[in-house]
């Protein structure tokens, strides 16, 4: 059997036979290429997110009669593709959003990257996309984050956003694995996510007409395909003053996520109990690193009860009608987290009383990320680049 095969999940032989290492770059193959001509830093303050991008970029190309080529680092620059490249067409493709942040000790520090890679090479898997060797790929970005250090904004408000990116580029109409594929790393300075900024809450839009998502199919992972198809709900919420979609699922109207976050429900239960509920990775909502992270603090802090299960819209509507719900936010790597202060649900505004209450487990939350994020709380969570 041919080494340089990709993988795909409908044939399970050995990962072994499968498993490809990026050339080690630190010491010996890899040699950037620096762009001659840098581009000037925006003010932080002007950032706004995924419009700028740094002075160089990471590609790594795969075939299947070569494997893996060495990494380049490269002055940033566009894309040549074959114009039947299966991305384009069948979109075999998928991509990760990490982030790079500048501490108030002025070091430089990734959040969990671990487990962007470990998503990432899941969704690699399914998309029967070559592997790649997940400790070697964060080696190659930190090393493109180095060398644009520059373009981590010096403010706690704003980042470095990281956009690793896979692509089949085998030129054929065919319906099949790519033979050809390109990995590459893009990065640019962001500032909030939402146009309202800071902590202020959104809207959401949530129709039983339209579903992101079902369970067999490729909703929990990262490709381009699950994003596409939601633009036009995301412009009907906003023709109805709404900044995001609520998705939901199936008859019963099951809650499982933003268009750009995982949902989280703080209230209290019809026992008189106050718990943290949010959807559970069951094949229908991304599994968010954002969302991993509140889990696992809300777990070490034992405050409160925490639970993933299914929710059901009725069950918020009926919580909001008794006065249970005490918050609602999401998360995510691009947002971090966001309140949500009201709901358009079957053409009726339900206000949910986010702000109300502080919102003081959100700011808890958002607080204790962005201490971990900016280096005033040390943990490993946010390894060291430079």
């Amino acid at each position: 059997m041919n080494k340089h095969l990709s993988t795909c999940p409908l044939y399970s032989p050995p990962l072994s036979v499968f498993s490809f290492s990026l050339p080690l770059f630190l010491s010996l193959s890899f040699s950037p290429r620096l762009n001659p001509v840098l581009k000037p830093k925006p003010e932080p303050s002007t950032l706004v997110f995924g419009k700028q991008f740094s002075d160089h970029m990471l590609t790594i190309s795969w075939s299947a009669a070569g494997g893996w080529e060495a990494p380049q680092i490269k002055p940033f620059q566009n894309l040549s593709l074959h114009p039947a490249s299966s991305a384009l067409h069948y979109s075999i493709e998928l991509f990760e959003g990490m982030k790079a942040f500048r501490g108030v000790d002025n070091r430089i520090r990734l959040f969990r990257p671990m487990l962007n890679m470990e998503r990432m090479y899941r969704s690699t898997e399914r998309s029967c996309l070559p592997l790649f060797d997940k400790d070697e790929l964060i080696k190659c970005i930190n090393k493109l984050v180095e060398i644009d250090q520059e373009w981590v904004p010096y403010s706690t408000d704003a980042s470095l956003y990281i956009r690793p990116t896979f692509i089949g580029t085998e030129p054929s109409l065919g319906v099949s694995r790519a033979g050809h594929a390109l990995l590459f790393v893009i990065v640019g300075p962001v500032g909030p996510y939402f146009a309202t900024g800071g902590f202020s809450p959104v809207s959401l839009l949530a129709d039983p007409r339209y579903v992101r998502a079902w369970r067999g199919g490729v909703g929990e992972y990262k490709m381009g395909g699950n994003y596409g198809p939601t633009i036009a709900v995301q412009s009907e919420a906003a023709r109805q003053k709404c900044q995001q979609v609520l998705w939901l699922y199936g008859e019963n109207e099951e809650i499982t996520e933003v268009g750009t976050m995982n949902l989280f429900i703080y209230w209290t239960t019809e026992k008189g109990e106050k718990e943290l509920v949010t959807p559970p990775l069951d094949g229908i909502i991304l599994p968010g690193v954002t969302r991993q992270s509140l889990l696992d603090l809300a777990r070490e802090w034992g405050d409160f009860k925490v639970t993933e299960r299914r929710v059901l819209m009725k069950e918020l509507i009926d919580a909001l009608d008794d006065g249970r719900i005490l918050e609602v936010f999401g998360s995510g790597t691009a947002c971090v987290v966001c309140p949500v202060g009201s709901l358009l649900y079957r053409g009726q505004t339900y206000q949910i009383p986010t702000m109300k209450n502080g919102p003081d487990l959100a700011k808890r939350f958002h607080k204790e990320l962005t201490d971990i994020q900016y280096g005033r709380t040390q943990r490993d969570w946010a390894p060291l680049i430079i």
